[in-house]
C-alpha cells in the first residue's frame, strides 16, 4: 500500500493571537449586534489562542475588491507553496535524502479559498526546478475535507503507479476571503476560527525503495479510503458567490450532523476492511473547531486523549481549511510504532466525509 514519508508546513508570516481578532471583530460587528458581547464568546470558547495570516489585522480593516484579494491569494500562495514543497522534499526529520523535484510524477493541488488558472502548482512549477512532464492534478472547492481528499486521490494515483513519488500541496489563504461588510453571524463564527495554512506531503507507491529515503522507523501506509456526500446537504457549508468575492456559508447545525451522521459512516468503513474503533490506536481528525472536535468524541465515544493533537493544531493555528489535517498528520508521522492502526478523518461541503485507514510500517 501506499506510503506516506514526509510532510512539511509553510507559516504564512503575521501571527496574530485570538484577543486582537476579537478586539477587531468588537470594532467590526458592534454595531449590527445588540448582543455583540455575548456572540463573542465564539472568540473565548473556541479554544484558538493564535492564528497565522498572509496580511497583518491593518490590511483588512479597509474594504478590498475581489480582484485585489484573488491576486493577494495568488501571490501568496505561490510563494508559500514553493517553501512547503522545499521543504517536504527537504525534511531531513524524515528524510534520509533529499528529493530532487524531477523525481515527482504528479502533485494534487488541494484549494478553496482564491481561483488561478493556469493553477498554483503550474506557477510553482516555473519557480521550481520540476520535470515538464510531471502530472498535475488541482482540486477545488473540497474545502475542510480537502486535504484528506487529496491524500486519499494521491493513494489511488500510486496503486495505479506503484513506482510513483506524488505531492499533495494544500493551501488555504482563508483571511483572503473575509467580507468587511458581511454582518451576518456565519462570517463573525469564521472570523473567530478560520486562519491561513500551507502543507505539503510526500507519499510513494509500493515499488519505490522505500528503505532509502525513509528515515523514521515506521511511517503510514494508507490501506484504503472512503468518501461519503450527503443527500440534500448543500447549505450546511461552502461559500457564496457574489461580486464582491467569497461569503462562508456555515452552519450552526454542524456539530449535530456530525453527532447523527459520523459514527454510522465510520462504522461502516471499518467493518469493512475488518476492523472496529477499539482497534484504532491514532486519531487523525481535522480539528473544524471545537465542537466538532466534541462531536467527534460524542459521536464514536473516543476517550478525550484522542483528540489532543488536533486540538494542539486548533489552538496554535486555527481551521485552516484543508490544510489543517496536514498538520495534524505531520504531529503524527513519528508517534505510530509498526503495526499501530490509525483513522484519517475530516468534513466539507457536499457534506462530505473522507475516511482513510492507516497502518504504521
Amino acid at each position: 500500500m501506499p506510503s506516506i514519508v514526509s510532510v512539511a508546513e509553510a507559516i504564512p508570516p503575521h501571527t496574530i493571537d485570538q484577543h486582537t481578532v476579537m478586539d477587531f471583530s468588537r470594532e467590526l460587528f458592534s454595531e449590527s449586534f445588540k448582543d455583540i458581547e455575548r456572540l463573542l464568546g465564539a472568540f473565548h470558547n473556541g479554544q484558538i489562542k493564535k492564528r497565522s495570516f498572509v496580511k497583518g489585522i491593518e490590511w483588512f480593516k479597509t474594504d478590498k475588491s475581489f480582484e485585489e484579494k484573488n491576486n493577494a491569494y495568488i501571490e501568496s500562495a505561490v510563494e508559500l507553496g514553493a517553501i512547503a514543497i522545499e521543504k517536504c522534499l527537504h525534511n531531513q526529520e524524515f528524510l534520509l535524502r533529499n528529493i530532487d523535484y524531477t523525481e515527482i510524477d504528479a502533485i494534487f493541488m488541494i484549494s478553496s479559498t482564491g481561483i488561478a488558472t493556469p493553477s498554483i502548482e503550474a506557477r510553482i512549477m516555473n519557480l521550481l526546478p520540476f520535470s515538464e512532464y510531471t502530472k498535475r492534478i488541482p482540486l477545488w472547492g473540497l474545502g475542510c475535507a480537502g486535504g484528506a481528499s487529496g491524500l486519499s486521490r494521491a493513494y489511488e494515483f500510486c496503486l495505479a503507479y506503484p513506482s510513483a513519488k506524488v505531492l499533495v500541496l494544500s493551501i488555504e489563504l482563508c483571511s483572503l476571503t473575509f467580507q468587511r461588510n458581511d454582518r451576518s453571524k456565519s462570517n463573525l463564527i469564521g472570523t473567530s476560527l478560520f486562519a491561513d495554512g500551507v502543507a505539503c506531503a510526500l507519499l510513494i507507491g509500493d515499488e519505490v525503495d522505500r528503505e532509502s529515503i525513509q528515515r523514521l522507523s515506521s511511517i503510514p501506509k494508507i490501506t484504503a479510503t472512503q468518501s461519503t456526500t450527503m443527500k440534500n446537504s448543500l447549505d450546511v457549508m461552502g461559500w457564496e458567490i457574489r461580486n464582491e468575492g467569497l461569503y462562508v456559508v456555515f452552519s450552526k447545525d454542524i456539530p449535530s450532523i456530525i453527532e447523527n451522521w459520523l459514527k454510522p459512516n465510520v462504522t461502516r468503513f471499518l467493518d469493512e476492511n475488518h476492523h472496529d474503533l477499539n482497534d484504532i490506536k491514532h486519531f487523525v481528525a481535522h480539528p473544524g473547531g471545537k465542537k466538532v472536535l466534541d462531536a467527534y468524541v460524542n459521536s464514536l465515544s473516543l476517550p478525550p486523549t484522542m483528540i489532543e493533537v488536533s486540538s494542539e493544531v486548533l489552538e496554535e493555528y486555527g481551521n485552516m481549511s484543508s490544510a489543517t489535517i496536514l498538520y495534524v498528520l505531520k504531529r503524527f508521522m513519528d508517534k505510530g510504532i509498526k503495526g499501530d492502526i490509525g483513522l484519517a478523518t475530516a468534513l466539507g461541503p457536499g457534506f462530505s466525509s473522507e475516511l482513510l485507514l492507516l497502518r504504521w510500517e
